[in-house]
């Protein structure tokens, strides 16, 4: 009794997973060669942060620090400042001086995007997140502000080839 539980019950059942397998060589196994394919994205896909503007060019942002708040993580940061006549950043009394999030403790949740009352911060499908240093993961309000309105609605390009990534519809 003790032969067949010590070594034939093991051979089996490694023969048993080594047939499983072989009967999967003659199938078509889709690998997506990345980054040279994009894999599918989904529609509600949430990734990298953006910062958005008015078409006018001002800042969304009115430094409410209510994305903060909703934060589960504490991962954001916010400091207001006043708009004057002279240097306005933002249509209300207050903008963000300063805007940063930690990406290394951020869990995507989208919180901060639900609680945003001007829809100033989005989560976007840009998912090429890497770094090399840790500072490298704390982005600052220059890092996260569109360049120009609506750049964040554009469809995402790979950062290495270019290759603009397919959005899942199934």
């Amino acid at each position: 009794m003790g032969l067949l539980k010590d070594v034939v019950k093991p051979i089996l059942g490694g023969m048993t997973l080594t047939a499983r397998r072989a009967a999967n060589l003659g199938k078509n196994i889709v690998t997506i060669q990345y980054p040279d394919e994009m894999r599918e994205q989904y529609q509600r896909s949430r990734w990298r942060h953006y910062l958005t503007r008015y078409d006018s060019g001002l800042e969304r942002c009115i430094g409410c620090s209510l994305c903060a708040g909703a934060c589960p993580a504490r991962c954001i940061y916010v400091e207001a400042a006043e708009n004057t006549d002279t240097e306005r950043y933002s249509p209300g009394e207050r903008y963000a001086v300063r805007y940063e999030i930690n990406m290394i403790r951020c869990i995507f949740c989208g919180y901060c995007q639900d609680a945003c009352p001007t829809g100033a911060i989005v989560l976007r499908k840009d998912f090429e997140l890497a770094n090399y240093k840790r500072e490298q993961f704390i982005y600052t309000k220059e890092m996260l502000l569109e360049k120009y309105p609506g750049q964040n609605l554009e469809p995402y390009r790979s950062k290495v080839t270019g290759v603009e990534a397919p959005i899942y519809t199934g």
